[in-house]
């Protein structure tokens, strides 16, 4: 009777406190507020997917910024470009921490990776770590023969008996794309599509692994805003995501273990040399977290983006054409278009662009908590508070971008778009890291398909466009096409399969 009496008194105490938080704010001018909010969840109840459609929805209600309270934790979203510009310009270093998740605290290493650690000394160290030694333009740059060879291998695995036309199922085609050069330049090891088929296994553990890490970091988790329901773990969500946590740990220590033998001249076996000079700061969990960050951040992303172009491609072939027209004036049918060709290719890049304004493959820019009360949009923001940019309600606002649900490249055409209307690798201090490389990836991978294939859909009906579950915003259905060599290309796609062979 005891024990029981106990454990009532602990569950009353702990809804008390609960209370008192969810009631506590009251002397702050907040943001407005949908309701209704109810006890102990708030409005987590009024949250349905895809969720940037949901804050979309309460953004034409309630105006550009307005709070929720989702359990035990308070949220503001803004959805303007002038707000955007407030968050990162004058509060960008208040809003510079990341709110603790449980995806995160497993899969991120405790928040002590470039994405999940809180705005401090770590992070400036992670931060410039990433920016002179990993993804630095010099280190990008040395590392371009392996894009350019996982492409032309990409590509040969695209031509069936000469001029024949195949179904691709493109998903896959570009997930195996992107993780083998990743991998190459992580480790020097290819795991998808092996001719001996040594890793193939490890390479579709990878596409299970990434895609459940990706759907169970979305950002309505009701064990991430009602801590009580983490000891229960109803959902078995703490379960999973442990489990994954301890193979891709697995998985990242067998890499360094295979590097302290046999030295390669990989990023992880940098960061090993890195490692003999500075043991305090370069240990095996902060060269863990670059690997984690660079393999679930980046292969994901550039490959839903390029999936997403090509569907738009296959349903506006009038841009197809002309993104064709222009790599044939600018790189020609004698040899393969390169990374350097990238910076000629002005059309090609409007298409990109366009793609990350209409399916960024962040909806929702990575969420940042304030470290200390602030003010925005003539609203006060209290410490702790957790700050959800709509980037994908921004790209769509009519009031930002005329015709905005039309796919037309020609709007971006040689321009630079401000950073606060379009923002698909974030902004501000914690902007992602990886910009670079992954422009560079998804320039080279539509660049080549458009060179070297005719592209049609599978059907008569459209290229379904509807978004599915996920962190980074997938296609619903997975893209099919079918895809036939260029006659004027075949030579060129034959020499280069003598070239990797």
């Amino acid at each position: 009777m005891e024990l029981i009496t106990l454990i009532y008194t602990f569950l009353a105490l702990f809804f008390i406190f609960l209370l008192l938080k969810y009631l506590s704010g009251e002397n702050y001018r907040l943001p407005p507020t949908p309701a209704p909010a109810l006890p102990i969840i708030g409005h987590l109840h009024l949250l349905g997917p895809p969720l940037h459609r949901t804050l979309q929805r309460f953004s034409q209600t309630h105006g550009p910024i307005f709070s929720l309270k989702l359990g035990s934790r308070r949220v503001v979203v803004v959805s303007s470009p002038e707000l955007v510009e407030e968050c990162f310009t004058t509060n960008d270093i208040i809003l510079s921490n990341r709110p603790q998740i449980l995806a995160d605290k497993y899969v991120g290493y405790n928040h002590s990776t470039t994405v999940g650690a809180n705005y401090g000394d770590l992070w400036r160290g992670l931060r410039r770590l990433g920016a002179q030694e990993v993804l630095s333009s010099a280190r990008v740059n040395a590392f371009s023969w392996i894009r350019q060879d996982e492409m032309r291998r990409t590509l040969q695995s695209m031509v069936m008996n000469g001029n024949e036309s195949v179904k691709l199922d493109l998903k896959r085609k570009l997930f195996d794309l992107i993780f083998n050069i990743i991998m190459r330049m992580l480790a020097g090891k290819r795991y998808c599509g092996t001719e001996e088929g040594e890793h193939e296994q490890s390479g579709e553990q990878w596409r299970e692994m990434i895609s459940e890490v990706l759907e169970s970091a979305e950002a309505t988790n009701p064990e991430d805003f009602l801590p009580f329901l983490l000891w229960i773990d109803y959902r078995g969500l703490k379960k999973k995501l442990a489990g994954l946590a301890e193979k891709m740990d697995g998985f990242y220590q067998g890499l360094m273990d295979e590097h302290r033998q046999e030295k390669r001249n990989t990023i992880v076996g940098h960061l090993l040399s890195l490692q003999e000079s500075d043991p305090e700061f370069y240990t095996d969990q902060i060269i863990k977290g670059f690997m984690a960050n660079m393999i679930i951040a980046g292969t994901d992303t550039s490959a839903v983006t390029i999936e997403w172009a090509m569907s738009l491609l296959l349903n506006h072939p009038d841009v197809l054409q002309n993104a064709k027209q222009e790599i044939d004036s600018q790189v020609g049918h004698q040899r393969l278009v390169e990374e350097q060709d990238l910076p000629n290719l002005p059309y090609l890049h409007s298409i990109i662009f366009e793609t990350f304004r209409l399916f960024p493959a962040g909806p929702l820019v990575v969420p940042r908590e304030s470290s200390a009360d602030c003010r925005v949009g003539g609203y006060d923001i209290p410490r702790g508070t957790m700050l959800l940019v709509n980037a994908w309600a921004i790209h769509r606002d009519p009031k930002v971008w005329s015709d905005p649900m039309s796919f037309k490249p020609e709007r971006i055409d040689r321009r630079e778009v401000e950073t606060h209307r379009l923002m698909p690798f974030g902004l501000g201090r914690r902007a992602c890291p990886g910009a670079g490389l992954g422009q560079r990836m998804v320039g080279l991978a539509l660049a080549s398909f458009i060179q070297c294939f005719e592209w049609e859909r599978v059907s008569s009906e459209e290229v379904d466009l509807t978004e599915g579950a996920g962190l980074t915003m997938p296609k619903l259905k997975p893209l099919e096409a079918i895809c036939r060599p260029r006659q004027i290309m075949l030579k060129v796609l034959q020499e280069s399969a003598n070239f990797t062979s």
